[in-house]
């Protein structure tokens, strides 16, 4: 029998090998299955004895410097590894289940930082994805389900940023995802004092150009946010809502006025990750595909509001309905008429009245 490390790097490899997105290891009665998330579906991968698989998820714990002797309460963490010659970042996150702990793992490959032209399935939102960050001031929110690809569109901006306009950029996250040479990245960390709203307020007396936020989450950090692009700072954070609009719902919720929000949103962007037909087996494709032609095999569609929709949304009222063109479901039938995404992603993303 292998020992636990030798394990632990068997598994990562092996995901990395599959390019799975994820590990989840999810307890039962007498043992752990262990399944990969490759594109959106889990795929079985083996079957471990619940004493070793606590074995194996309290190494993965000490790895990611977290508390291996609390199962009491959730906890996140992060590794920075290397498999298959590249450098990899796992994200870490435990759940205490019934009859044992459970573990998910996102991994996070440094070869994921793509070029800004390839960041969205058409090149002329990857263009007005750019131009956004052309503005001095003001914020800019993206919105998506998780797993959707806003923490790599994000990246992508924020490296594009660094070099093209030389300035100052210091993000906020937790965890730390992916490292970044050019961004000055602060974790949180709670037990500290670092939460997002008071962290964001230490951030502002650092005299940064860019600021990113890993996620809006309460009133607070949103009216941090708002308070630093009225100040002079570019603001790029991230919110789960279900559409664009709903960022903006979300922030007046928040205690936002309806004047903060023209003074200061830039744009908002929704976010789908869609798969791509592959172009050896067709509609339907085996995970094997993937590894065996290195190809990429999902990318991401744009929904971004900007200028007179967003005084528009503000103008409505809630019972109005106001829908933003172009949508995600004309982006999504767009890429499904040109034959390069699935019909069934439609069905996937797009949920009819």
């Amino acid at each position: 029998m292998i020992s636990i490390e030798a394990l632990a790097n068997r598994i990562i490899r092996e995901a990395v090998e599959a390019n799975a997105t994820d590990i989840h290891i999810v307890p039962k009665q007498k043992e752990s299955q262990l399944h990969f998330r490759i594109s959106h579906s889990l795929h079985p991968r083996m079957t471990l004895p619940a004493s070793r698989c606590d074995r194996l998820i309290s190494h993965f714990k000490f790895t990611a410097s977290m508390d291996i002797g609390e199962r009491r309460r959730p906890q996140n963490g992060s590794i920075n590894t290397s498999a298959n010659g590249q450098n990899i970042s796992l994200r870490l996150s435990t759940l205490p289940a019934s009859p044992h702990e459970s573990l998910v793992i996102r991994l996070l490959p440094d070869s994921n930082s793509i070029p800004i032209s390839q960041i969205s399935l058409f090149p002329n939102t990857s263009k007005k994805l750019l131009s956004l960050l052309k503005h001095a001031h003001g914020l800019v929110i993206f919105t998506g389900p998780t797993g959707c690809g806003k923490t790599t569109t994000l990246y992508t901006l924020l490296s594009s940023s660094a070099h093209l306009y030389k300035r100052k950029i210091i993000s906020l996250e937790d965890p730390i995802e992916k490292p970044q040479d050019n961004v000055l990245q602060v974790q949180v960390n709670e037990k500290a004092g670092i939460t997002y709203s008071t962290g964001l307020k230490a951030i502002l007396r650092h005299d940064p150009d860019v600021i990113m936020v890993g996620e809006i989450r309460d009133a607070e950090t949103a009216r941090i946010a708002v308070r630093a692009s009225l100040t002079g700072h570019l603001v790029l954070a991230t919110m789960h809502t279900r559409d664009a609009k709903g960022a903006i719902y979300r922030l007046m919720e928040f205690g936002i006025s309806k004047v903060e929000v023209q003074q200061t949103l830039i744009a908002v962007t929704a976010q789908r990750l869609v798969e791509l037909v592959c172009p050896f087996c067709g509609p339907v494709c085996l995970p094997f595909c993937f590894q065996l032609h290195n190809r990429i095999n999902r990318a991401s569609v744009f929904e971004i509001m900007t200028g007179k929709t967003i005084q528009s949304i503000l103008a409505a009222t809630f019972a109005e309905t106001f829908n933003p063109r172009p949508d995600l479901r004309e982006a999504i039938i767009k890429g499904v008429a040109l034959g390069f995404v699935k019909e069934t992603e439609y069905d996937r993303w797009i949920y009819e009245d």
